[in-house]
C-alpha cells in the first residue's frame, strides 16, 4: 500500500504560524488580538502559493531543493529579526541593511549575542530541522491539474478574505487597515501582520513607493492656549521664510510649515545668551546611572539647573538614531533616512554648529571612538563642525584608542585646553565610556578601570548591572574634571553644560535595568525614561514638569541662548515654551502631559484624568505628521532649497 504523504502547503502553514508565535512569545509581544486574523489569513495565502511553487516540477529533487531553500531563508529571516530586535531593539526590514556597518563593527560581540540566543534560534529552525529528518514523509510530487485548480481557487478566496479582514476596526488608530493603506511603520506592521507579511509589505513599498498622509488641521492643538497674557507678551520663534513651491512635495512641506504657528518665546528666552556651551551625547546614559554615591557629579547636574522631570530618550535605531534626534530636531524615520543624513550631503543651515558660528562662537567636536564610525566625520561637517577630532584623525595621539570602551575623562582632559581660552566656544562631545559590553566588571575597559572604587560601595547589583554602573562612573569623572577646570579658569558661571543619552542601555535586559530603577519600567515606553542636563552654576534650580524628549534638545538650547531660529522647521519643540509636551517612540507610542498611549495595544493610560478618543486621534495625527515631515525634509534636502 502506497504511503500517504503530508502536503507541503500544510507543513508550511504550520511552520510559519509556529515561527510567528515563537517570535512573539520570546519578545513578550501580544499574540491574541484582532490582527491575528490578518496574520493567519496571509499565512494561508502564502502557504498555498508556495504549495504550487514547491510542487510544480516533475523532478521531485528540484521541488525538494526549492522547498528547503525557501524554508531555510524564512527561518534565517525570523532568527535575524529576533536577534536584532532583542539586542538592538531594531525591527528588521530592508532599510535596516543601511546600518550594516554598525552591526559589522560589533561582529565579535554579535556572535556572542547570537550564542546567547541560540535556544530561541534553534526553536525557530525546528520546522527546517524536522523537515530534514522526516523528508521521506513529505509530498514532493508534482501537483496534478485538478489540485492546482483547487489551490488557485483557495488562493483567490484567502486573498479576498485577507483584504476583507483589513477593514475590521478600520477607523481605529493604527488599525490593520490604516497600517496597510496609510502608515508605514515596520515595528507596528510586525505587531499587526507578523514577520512574513511585513516583509512583503516592505518589498511592495520599496518597489512602488509609499507616502503617508499629512493631516494639516491638527497642528494648532500643539500650543497651550490657556495663558493668553503670555501670548500677548512674547513673540514666536519664527523667521521670515521665502517659501518656493517648486514641486508638489515641496509644496506639501511648505503647507505644513505655513500651517504651523511655531512656538512662543518665554521667560527663559536668552537666559544663557553669550554663555559658552558644552554639549554631550552620552553613550547609553540613563537616569538609572545617576546616584549620589558613585556618580555624584551626574547627581548634582541632574538635580540642579533645569530639572526635567518627565524626559525621555527614545531608542530608535541605536546611537545614530539618538544623535540624529539631538542634532537635527527631527525624527529618525528609517535607516534609509539616517543613511542620507550620514552622507553629509544634506544641508543643515540651522544645524547647531552653524547657528553658533553665525554669532561668533568657535565650535569644536570630539569623539573617543573611530572618527569615520557611522560617517560621523561627514555629517558633523554638514551640521557645521569643521573642527572634529576622534580616533584616527589625530586624537589617537592624545588619548588611548586601544582600550574598549574609551575614557570620557581622558577625552575631556586632552581637549579642554584647545577651546577654553576662546572668547566664546561651543563644544560637542560624543562619549564612549558607557558602551557595552557589560558582561562583567572585567569585560568592559571602563568598568575594569573603576572596578575597585565601585566594589568599595558594596552595592547589591548583578554583575551586568554593576558593569554598566562602573562604566558610567567614567562619564561622571569627566564631568567633575570639566567643572573643576572651568572653575579654575574663572569661566564656570559663563558656561552651560548640556547632556543627553543616545539611548537607554539596551544590552541590559529589563530585569537588569529595573534592578537600578526607582520604578518598574516596561519595554515599550518607560524603559526610555531618562534625564536631560541643562545646567549653569549661576542659575537657580528650576523644575520643568512638561514631557520632553531628545528631539526637543536643540530647539530648547536655541531658545535658552537667544538664538534666532524658526521653530516650525523642527519636529521637536522648546521644552521651556508653552508648546504641548510630547515624546514619540519607535513604534509610534507616545507620552504627553495627559498620559501614555501604547500603539501596539491601542491602550491609553491617563496621567490624571482620562481623555476622549478625539484627543488620542489628534495626537496620533500629530505624531504621524512629525514622522512624515522628518522623512520628507531629509529625502528632499529641504533646508538647502529653503535657505538657497
Amino acid at each position: 500500500m502506497k504511503e500517504r504523504k503530508i502536503k507541503l502547503g500544510l507543513i508550511l502553514f504550520i511552520s510559519f504560524l509556529y515561527m510567528e508565535v515563537i517570535y512573539k512569545i520570546f519578545l513578550s509581544q501580544k499574540i491574541f488580538q484582532i490582527s491575528l486574523i490578518n496574520m493567519i489569513l496571509f499565512i494561508i495565502l502564502f502557504s498555498l502559493i508556495l504549495n504550487i511553487i514547491t510542487n510544480m516540477f516533475k523532478n521531485t529533487k528540484i521541488n525538494k531543493i526549492i522547498y528547503f531553500i525557501i524554508l531555510f531563508i524564512i527561518c534565517t529571516w525570523f532568527s535575524a529579526s529576533y536577534v536584532l530586535k532583542s539586542y538592538f531593539d531594531i525591527t528588521l526590514s530592508l532599510d535596516t541593511f543601511a546600518l550594516a556597518d554598525q552591526v559589522a563593527s560589533f561582529a565579535v560581540k554579535g556572535l556572542v549575542e547570537i550564542l546567547r540566543r541560540i535556544f530561541v534560534i534553534i526553536l525557530l529552525f525546528i520546522p527546517f530541522i524536522l523537515s530534514l529528518i522526516f523528508q521521506k514523509h513529505l509530498d514532493f510530487e508534482r501537483n496534478n491539474k485538478k489540485i492546482n485548480i483547487i489551490l488557485v481557487i483557495l488562493i483567490l478566496v484567502s486573498y479576498l478574505l485577507y483584504f476583507t479582514s483589513l477593514r475590521i476596526n478600520k477607523n481605529k488608530s493604527y488599525s490593520s487597515y490604516e497600517l496597510y493603506y496609510k502608515i508605514n511603520d515596520v515595528s507596528l506592521n510586525v505587531d499587526n501582520f507578523g514577520v512574513i507579511n511585513t516583509f512583503f509589505i516592505d518589498v511592495k513599498r520599496k518597489i512602488f513607493g509609499f507616502e503617508e498622509e499629512l493631516v494639516l488641521d491638527v497642528n494648532p492643538i500643539e500650543n497651550d492656549k490657556d495663558n493668553h497674557e503670555e501670548e500677548k507678551t512674547y513673540d514666536y520663534n519664527i523667521l521670515d521664510l521665502n517659501f518656493n513651491d517648486s514641486n508638489d512635495t515641496i509644496k506639501k512641506i511648505n503647507d505644513y510649515i505655513r500651517n504651523d504657528e511655531g512656538t512662543l518665546q518665554n521667560e527663559y528666552t536668552g537666559i544663557f545668551k553669550d554663555k559658552n556651551l558644552i554639549l554631550f551625547m552620552a553613550e547609553s546614559f540613563n537616569e538609572i546611572a545617576v546616584r549620589e554615591d558613585i556618580t555624584p557629579t551626574l547627581y548634582k547636574l541632574v538635580n540642579s539647573g533645569f530639572v526635567f522631570d518627565n524626559f525621555y530618550t527614545p531608542a530608535i535605531y541605536s546611537t545614530i538614531g539618538g544623535e540624529f534626534q539631538e542634532l537635527t530636531g527631527l525624527y529618525p524615520y528609517s535607516t534609509g533616512i539616517l543613511y542620507k543624513f550620514r552622507s553629509g550631503n544634506i544641508a543643515f543651515p540651522q544645524g547647531i554648529a552653524n547657528k553658533f558660528s553665525e554669532i561668533n562662537y568657535n565650535t569644536y567636536a570630539y569623539h573617543n571612538n573611530t572618527y569615520t564610525f557611522q560617517d560621523r566625520n561627514k555629517y558633523l561637517k554638514s551640521i557645521g563642525f569643521t573642527n572634529f577630532k576622534a580616533c584616527g584623525n589625530g586624537f589617537e595621539n592624545q588619548i588611548n584608542c586601544k582600550v574598549w570602551p574609551r575614557s570620557d575623562l581622558e577625552m575631556v582632559e586632552k581637549s579642554f585646553d584647545e577651546y577654553s581660552n576662546d572668547d566664546k566656544f561651543m563644544v560637542f562631545y560624543a562619549s564612549n565610556s558607557g558602551h557595552s559590553p557589560y558582561d562583567s566588571l572585567n569585560a568592559n575597559g571602563m568598568a575594569r578601570k573603576n572596578k575597585e572604587e565601585y566594589l568599595s560601595y558594596n552595592l547589591p547589583y548583578s554583575k551586568r548591572a554593576a558593569s554598566y554602573l562602573a562604566s558610567q562612573m567614567e562619564l561622571d569623572k569627566a564631568l567633575e574634571y570639566l567643572i573643576n577646570k572651568l572653575e579654575e579658569k574663572g569661566i564656570l558661571d559663563d558656561t552651560v553644560i548640556a547632556l543627553v543619552g543616545d539611548h537607554y542601555p539596551y544590552e541590559l535586559n529589563l530585569d537588569e535595568i529595573n534592578e537600578m530603577s526607582t520604578f518598574e519600567r516596561n519595554e515599550e515606553v518607560t524603559v526610555n525614561k531618562s534625564s536631560f542636563i541643562l545646567w549653569n552654576s549661576a542659575m537657580e534650580t528650576t523644575h520643568i514638569d512638561k514631557v520632553g524628549s531628545e528631539i526637543d534638545v536643540m530647539p530648547t538650547i536655541y531658545n535658552a541662548f537667544g538664538i534666532s531660529y524658526d521653530s516650525r522647521l523642527f519636529m521637536g519643540r522648546d521644552i521651556l515654551s508653552n508648546a504641548m509636551g510630547l515624546a514619540m517612540f519607535a513604534n509610534r507610542s507616545w507620552v504627553t502631559d495627559k498620559g501614555t498611549y501604547y500603539a501596539s495595544s491601542h491602550k491609553f493610560v491617563p496621567t490624571n484624568e482620562d481623555v476622549d478618543s478625539d484627543y488620542i486621534k489628534s495626537i496620533n495625527s500629530i505624531v504621524n505628521n512629525k514622522i512624515t515631515m522628518s522623512k520628507l525634509i531629509i529625502e528632499n534636502n529641504y533646508y538647502k532649497g529653503l535657505f538657497n
